[in-house]
């Protein structure tokens, strides 16, 4: 199993360190041949816009698309989830997403970067202790279809908001766990998805 981490912007250079500490082949990917050559695809947090801009500067925007439609394993991770969403419902001008997952994400939900927080989260496929979360400018999930599975939910000023939400060939969470030295989500990434 090949995995591409796209490294346009954002912490590419984590979840590539996350996935070979799980045992895979992980390299950035930033052009159309890479994009190609690959069996599995992350998409790192960073900034949403700027990730949409540079696959259209790029043009690797609709490869992108095509091969997430057409069945690849791909897994988002903050800015990841909003770019695998259906839906943008506060979108940059001319931002667009990739889909992949039939939900409405909302940007910067939790607030800037001063509202970043942590929290323990139960992650449902994911045995053992809580997971520990960092939210960082993170979405949430305002609404999804039925196709839809929610994995993991948290508590925010008295309301509970999907944070990891899968369908199909695609995973997505709103936190960031290339950051906190637990690899659990990224195994049940290549377990669940990639048939590792």
């Amino acid at each position: 199993m090949d995995i591409g981490v796209l490294a346009l912007q954002g912490d590419f250079r984590e979840h590539i360190s996350a996935l070979k500490n799980c045992g895979v082949n992980a390299r950035p990917v930033k052009t159309k041949d890479e994009i190609v050559e690959i069996d599995a695809l992350v998409i790192p947090g960073g900034e949403s816009t700027t990730i949409s801009k540079l696959a259209k500067a790029f043009d690797l925007f609709d490869l992108i698309k095509d091969r997430i439609a057409k069945g690849m394993p791909t897994y988002g991770s903050c800015a990841g989830m909003i770019l695998v969403s259906k839906t943008i419902l506060d979108p940059a001008s001319g931002q667009e997403s990739f889909g992949g997952i039939d939900i409405v994400v909302r940007r910067n939900a939790f607030g800037k970067q001063v509202d970043s927080f942590e929290a323990d989260l139960y992650f449902e496929g994911i045995a053992g202790d809580p997971l520990r979360a960092i939210f960082i400018r993170a979405p949430w999930v305002e609404s999804y279809s039925n196709e839809v599975k929610v994995l993991a939910t948290v508590n925010f000023q008295g309301e509970s908001h999907p944070v990891a939400v899968s369908q199909g060939n695609v995973l997505a969470t709103s936190f960031h766990p290339e950051i906190t030295g637990d690899s659990r989500v990224h195994e049940y990434f290549l377990r669940e998805f990639c048939k590792k």
